[in-house]
């Protein structure tokens, strides 16, 4: 009598499944940070724009930013993590922050972000 192989068993599929839900749940518990960081790097793009047309200063910076966050619900981070500097006749706007995604039980994802903003007077971003 002989035996055909008709396809993959439950277990099988179990052990085949498992490292695809696994980065499955990972990509959903990192959607929220990815998208925070979309809106803050939209936020500080959009004010330096802004800030440019209008006469540059860490005050218009800072004033152009927190609005752009309030309108967007952005609460992490905030301006005070920001760091706006001179570089020549420039400004540089840079953000430098971490998160954690909790993954389960005591395993997490740590991701860091930066996003640097050149604010020219008369040029270009």
């Amino acid at each position: 009598m002989q035996s055909r192989q008709r396809g993959v068993t439950a277990i099988g599929w179990l052990i085949l499944l498992t490292p695809f839900a696994i980065v499955i749940y990972a990509g959903i518990r990192l959607a929220p940070i990815y998208l925070n960081y979309m809106k803050v790097a939209k936020a500080m793009d959009q004010s330096g724009n802004e800030v440019k047309a209008g006469g540059a200063s860490p005050t218009a910076i800072k004033t152009a930013i927190d609005k752009h966050f309030e309108i967007d619900m952005v609460e992490y981070p905030s301006t005070k993590d920001m760091k706006i500097t001179k570089d020549g006749a420039d400004w540089v706007l840079e953000c430098q922050y971490e998160d954690e995604a909790p993954l389960f039980a005591n395993v997490s994802l740590h991701v860091t972000f930066d996003k640097v903003v050149k604010i020219s007077s008369g040029g270009n971003l």
